[in-house]
């Protein structure tokens, strides 16, 4: 599976057209496989902003539109470097596009490539011989059925299919494929660990209970959009109480990140405040998604304004927060006059509904405040059941640094 240089200059040409009149057109370019360079366009729109080193190489080939819509961003595939050592061999049990294949490839000794699809193995041998990836090893088998022919080796990295019958997302670990639970116990025996990705929905503590050993849980996000759970399953530990990492990458590429445990935070005692100060906080996607609703207040020193509300105030203020910070302009009680009356002091603003009777849809009809401009509204409820609303102004980082 390769690309002609006839085939790049008229993707490179036509990579803003409309693919349905593209289709339609095909008459007119005989000498093109339509359908082909149709999906290498969709294709190539779906990594242009996560996967822009792969974008901008025209000699690389996608076999399928889903394998890019389903692959790690850079960012997170560069993250998981960090998990893997130079001197290890790896196997990417479920290679796909083979993005986390060669950024681990990047950095181990070597690293088995196995996908049980003929066309992903033709077109990552390609791309992996286009990328100079050369200590990668493709395999065309599946892996469910190959697993008495793996390799040892230091880490197996898989990422389990996440749509069901009639090509439905799923996001139960047990309804993924390859069943994950099932292959774990052979798989400690050929490697000490398993790092497997997995989706964003599923669920933290279910997950745990579906995978014994686990050491660690990263959870990742990029520009406060939760893309992936990392779990790091250990073969020879005991009683391990697994760390979650919560990871969020910002627009400009800057890191953000809050540990933890979830004994830590089962454990940690909490007196939410009944009153809003001069800063407010709002934790990235990580941290809720992880669920450190009180650790993250203990160990910022800010104070929450609900049990249920996740929302953080404090009078000075905490320029490390890993979320969005504001300072507090105003705090409006709740109340039908209020909303008759708002949209005239604040005609526009951007909506946040925490802990709140209506969504932002209703507060947006109720109040008549358009979306957008520098203004940032949150409803929510504080510590002693009190509705209010609370006007601040986003903080950035000169202003964090002043």
């Amino acid at each position: 599976m390769t690309l002609t240089s006839s085939q790049i200059q008229f993707i490179q040409e036509h990579a803003a057209d409309d693919l349905t009149r593209l289709l339609l057109s095909a008459s007119k370019y005989p000498e093109i496989d339509m359908p082909f360079v149709v999906d290498q366009i969709a294709a190539r729109r779906q990594i242009r902003e996560k996967l822009p080193s792969w974008y901008g190489n025209a000699q690389l080939v996608f076999p399928a539109k889903i394998a890019a819509e389903q692959c790690s961003s850079e960012q997170t595939a560069a993250y998981k470097q960090r998990l893997a050592d130079e001197d290890w061999t790896m196997c990417d049990l479920t290679g796909g596009l083979g993005i986390d294949s060669y950024f681990f490839s990047r950095k181990v000794n070597h690293l088995t490539y196995i996908e049980r699809f003929p066309a992903y193995c033709e077109a990552a041998r390609h791309n992996f011989s286009v990328l100079g990836a050369d200590n990668i090893t493709v395999v065309n088998a599946d892996t469910t059925h190959y697993i008495d022919k793996l390799p040892v080796v230091d880490a197996f990295y898989i990422d389990p299919a996440r749509r069901g019958e009639s090509n439905k997302r799923v996001f139960a670990l047990q309804d993924c494929e390859p069943d994950l639970p099932g292959l774990l116990p052979d798989l400690l025996k050929r490697s000490p660990r398993v790092i497997a990705k997995l989706s964003p929905m599923a669920d933290i503590q279910m997950t745990l209970d579906l995978l014994p050993g686990t050491t660690a849980v990263h959870v990742l996000s990029v520009r406060n959009e939760c893309k992936e759970l990392l779990f790091v399953v250990e073969r020879e530990v005991e009683d391990t109480i697994p760390v979650i990492h919560c990871v969020n990458f910002a627009p400009d590429g800057t890191e953000s990140s809050f540990s933890f445990t979830l004994e830590e935070e089962r454990c940690a005692g909490l007196q939410p405040t009944g009153q809003v100060f001069g800063y407010l906080y709002e934790p990235n996607a990580s941290v809720l998604k992880a669920g450190a609703f009180k650790q993250i207040a203990l160990r910022m020193e800010v104070k929450k304004l609900h049990i249920s509300s996740h929302l953080y105030t404090s009078e000075q203020l905490v320029a490390d927060f890993p979320g969005r910070i504001f300072r507090v302009d105003e705090v409006f009680p709740f109340t039908g006059k209020l909303c008759k009356n708002l949209s005239k002091l604040i005609p526009q603003a951007n909506i946040t509904v925490r802990n709140f009777p209506l969504s932002v849809e209703e507060l947006r009809k109720r109040t008549k405040i358009t979306d957008g401009g520098s203004i940032y509204l949150f409803a929510t409820t504080l510590a002693n059941g009190e509705k209010i609303l609370v006007r601040g102004t986003r903080l950035f980082g000169s202003d964090l640094r002043n």
